[in-house]
């Protein structure tokens, strides 16, 4: 009931219709609201500017690829004063989010975003870096002329004032104006959106090439979580001085609990079938909780490390997959040709360091995508579906534009039939870290299906890894 409620007020913008009305003090009224009769909420509100009444409008609607939001424009008729923000209209997420955008064309510069107030923006080639501030549903064009903007408000002071700083600003704002023009040798330039209550969102467009657009979920630091309002600055001082108190003086923090089998062949714990578990603290609310842990040795491949972390006291939930080992001196990538449904039933393992590509339905999950999985080629192509279809893709969006609801239909109805086994698809995983497997159904002999390639890494992706400033 609740979630239907949900729906029937949170529609898409597009659906809004609207009529107009003045009222006898000269405020101008719109009578606003979506297709299942929801009002647009008005409220009387005082100006901040000349202190006179002014009128804010709250509308809840869905922003198509994201989730549902508020939205709140202010108008005072008195001294023309305006101001509006998007709120998010969903809990604080479990993980920050950071997205990453390659601009490389005027029509980049539309991209829709969504940044929340607690969301840093960057563009690190014009050395831009916006601050958390009020929330925004505008595009990559509009924020920079925002700030374009007040900068210029400025200047016909400063010009008298301080002409030296009046020089600089009138020159950085010069070269924002050129990159936005698109002028030559300015482009490409990267966007970088981070938000760790994980409620802002870019434009994701199907089939585009996979370096545009990334995204990237990380845990909060507990600074983060005081800045969001979750805790206070004295509980996590508290949190903080308890965690290392009982890493000190409890000595079953650090000696784990064995909770497997005994060999059969000895007496002795066998810590190959063994789940260790770990006294440990929640990363969330800095409470006791167990970290579970259990080795796994895949066959001609190598040992990896399954944990699981689950607090119960605030829910707080997170599995990782971990290789074991040293880091090895190339990188490698695994080719197979799924030709047969059977070769769904392989079992895969994506590491974090991993990008996965399948060329026949436009498929390319970037490094961080997911995180580690160790599941079957099945699961992995089920868990994409469900994490796209639910999170992504609204495909009931009016708003949404036929283009683009054309290429996701055609990228699901893809992405399906290869779950299903009813096409021929090659999956291609590149790991600089060589620690990636999918399963070779032909050991010890080779596979006719999978090619296996070792090759050097670059120098990037050393830089990345933080290998280059490794000393051993």
């Amino acid at each position: 009931m609740a979630s239907e409620e949900k729906e029937n007020y949170f529609k898409p913008v597009s659906e809004v219709v609207e009529s107009t009305e003045v009222y006898n003090d000269g405020i101008k009224k719109t009578d606003a609201h979506d297709s299942a009769g929801n009002y647009i909420q008005e409220i009387q509100s005082l100006c901040v500017n000349c202190e006179e009444n002014g009128v804010t409008r709250i509308l809840l609607t869905n922003i198509p690829y994201f989730r549902d939001v508020i939205l709140m424009s202010f108008e005072c008729p008195h001294c023309g004063f305006k101001n509006s923000e998007i709120q998010p209209a969903t809990e604080i997420q479990e993980n920050g989010s950071k997205y990453v955008f390659r601009i490389e064309n005027k029509k980049d510069f539309n991209r829709q975003i969504v940044k929340s107030e607690t969301a840093t923006c960057k563009f690190k080639e014009l050395e831009i870096e916006i601050p958390p501030k009020r929330g925004q549903l505008t595009n990559l064009e509009g924020l920079l002329r925002e700030m374009v903007d007040d900068l210029q408000s400025g200047q016909p002071v400063r010009k008298y004032n301080e002409p030296e700083l009046f020089n600089k600003i009138e020159g950085f704002i010069n070269k924002v104006n050129d990159a936005i023009d698109c002028k030559e040798g300015i482009l490409p330039i990267t966007f970088t959106m981070s938000d760790p209550s994980g409620n802002s969102w870019i434009e994701f467009v199907p089939n585009e090439a996979a370096h545009k657009w990334s995204l990237t979920k990380f845990k909060r630091t507990p600074e983060q979580n005081v800045f969001l309002g979750l805790i206070t600055q004295d509980k996590m001082e508290e949190n903080k001085k308890l965690a290392k108190e009982r890493e000190e003086n409890e000595t079953k923090f650090a000696k784990p609990i064995s909770k497997g089998f005994i060999s059969e062949e000895t007496e002795i714990e066998n810590f190959e079938n063994e789940v260790q578990t770990f006294y440990a603290t929640c990363s969330s609310c800095y409470k006791p909780c167990e970290t579970h842990m259990k080795m796994v040795n895949i066959p001609h491949f190598k040992e990896v490390i399954i944990m699981s972390t689950v607090c119960d006291h605030c829910g707080y939930r997170s599995n990782e997959v971990k290789t074991g080992g040293a880091i090895p001196e190339m990188g490698r990538r695994i080719t197979l040709k799924v030709d047969d449904p059977e070769d769904l039933k392989r079992d895969l393992l994506k590491s974090e360091t991993c990008q996965l590509v399948i060329p026949e339905i436009n498929l390319d999950l970037t490094p961080g995508t997911l995180g580690g999985r160790f599941t079957t080629l099945e699961g992995i192509l089920r868990e994409v579906y469900e994490e796209l279809h639910s999170k992504v893709f609204t495909e009931t969006s009016d708003s949404m534009e036929s283009e683009s609801k054309h290429s996701w239909q055609a990228f699901f109805e893809k992405l399906q039939k290869a779950t299903d086994g009813k096409m021929v698809f090659t999956v291609i995983m590149e790991d600089p870290l060589a620690a990636s497997y999918i399963q070779n159904v032909y050991a010890p002999d080779d596979d006719p299906n999978m090619v296996v390639e070792d090759y050097e890494r670059t120098e990037d992706q050393n830089e990345t890894l933080g290998l280059n400033d490794m000393q051993t």
